[in-house]
């Protein structure tokens, strides 16, 4: 077991043994994870061709000193399909969190990704980390309203030592909608990677900062007509790339646009750029096109309670290359928070 891990069940350890102490306290458990598949087969990008398969579990056990203050400590483990040892990697998850009754959450530690930014435009943020780094190691807060929501967050990816770089990523993401009953919104996503070098130095090794952001408005008519979903959303997008003391500040531009619309088991939704090509290191490579679009045909069959899962057929297409295709299944699951046991004074 790692220091990180013994930490955390140490940590459980002393907040179990001080709940006698206060009124109102509980203790519970919460498993979820998910199964992916997901086959890619890109000729603009040889390279980027790849099949990624496995599955994630995790479990985590929570102490829950009222209403809004809340300890987690568990564990994330992946296997990938085919390997040995059998856990390719498993992340600690121990952080503590705030839910507020005025629509304000507070998140500090290693905690999931999942639901808090993963509606991040692939452009910006890509879909592999869900697979391969499913924690946020930082802090997140978001404010919620009827009137939309705003998140702010930083991600810590590597702290810095002798030979390992000091990287993180912060960014901001939010919806505003100026009538609550309406189909008007307007929304923003913006991150940035701060990628500085080692603790020793090397020759030609220089601070990077690499990022962007997007700004649409929309149109969100979900169960206004015979579809469960219908949205439509269009805007601008901006990248931030930079090495200190070699290039100045490069920042591309594009056009987005996006359509997404579901009925009961069938989904589609197409995404569509136009500008300059962007180079973003936790972005979608496609976005260093020009021009490129993506179709996902979605067909979900497996819908009970908290399980869901989709076949998801996707289409690249970008100058010269037409025929890219992917394709994917994924299986997520959530049994919900399950109460233990109950302390009282």
């Amino acid at each position: 077991m790692n220091t990180t891990l013994r930490f955390g069940f140490f940590f459980a350890l002393m907040l179990l043994l001080g709940t006698k102490n206060c009124a109102a306290q509980n203790l519970d458990i919460h498993f979820n994870g998910f199964g992916f598949m997901d086959n890619r087969e890109y000729r603009a990008f040889p390279d980027r061709s790849h099949t990624f398969s496995g599955a994630r579990a995790a479990l985590d056990l929570g102490v829950n000193l009222d209403s809004v203050n809340h300890f987690r400590f568990g564990v994330n483990g992946i296997h990938e399909f085919g390997a040995n040892p059998f856990f390719l990697k498993a992340d600690p998850v121990i952080y503590y969190n705030f839910t507020g009754k005025k629509g304000w959450t507070f998140d500090i530690g290693s905690f999931p990704r999942q639901d808090l930014i993963t509606d991040y435009p692939i452009a910006l943020l890509n879909d592999t980390l869900l697979y391969y780094r499913p924690n946020i190691q930082g802090l997140l807060t978001s404010y919620q309203s009827p009137w939309g929501k705003e998140t702010i967050w930083i991600d810590w990816v590597s702290r810095q030592t002798a030979t390992d770089r000091e990287q993180f990523i912060f960014g901001a993401s939010g919806k505003y909608l100026p009538n609550p009953s309406g189909p008007f919104f307007l929304s923003h996503y913006f991150m940035l990677l701060h990628d500085a070098g080692a603790g020793i130095l090397l020759p030609n090794d220089y601070i990077r900062d690499n990022g962007g952001g997007q700004i649409r408005v929309g149109l969100d008519f979900s169960h206004k007509t015979f579809l469960d979903s219908l949205t439509i959303e269009a805007g601008g997008m901006i990248s931030l790339e930079r090495e200190r003391g070699i290039t100045g500040l490069q920042t591309p531009k594009g056009f987005v646009a996006e359509l997404f619309l579901n009925h009961r088991h069938f989904g589609l939704k197409d995404n569509f750029y136009a500008g300059q090509g962007h180079h973003l290191t936790y972005g979608d490579y496609f976005y260093s096109k020009k021009l490129y679009n993506r179709l996902d045909i979605i067909y979900t069959p497996f819908i009970y309670n908290n399980i869901r899962g989709s076949f998801i057929l996707s289409f690249h297409q970008s100058p010269g290359n037409l025929g890219d295709s992917q394709q994917a299944f994924r299986l997520t699951y959530d049994i919900g928070r399950k109460n233990l046991v109950r302390f009282k004074d």
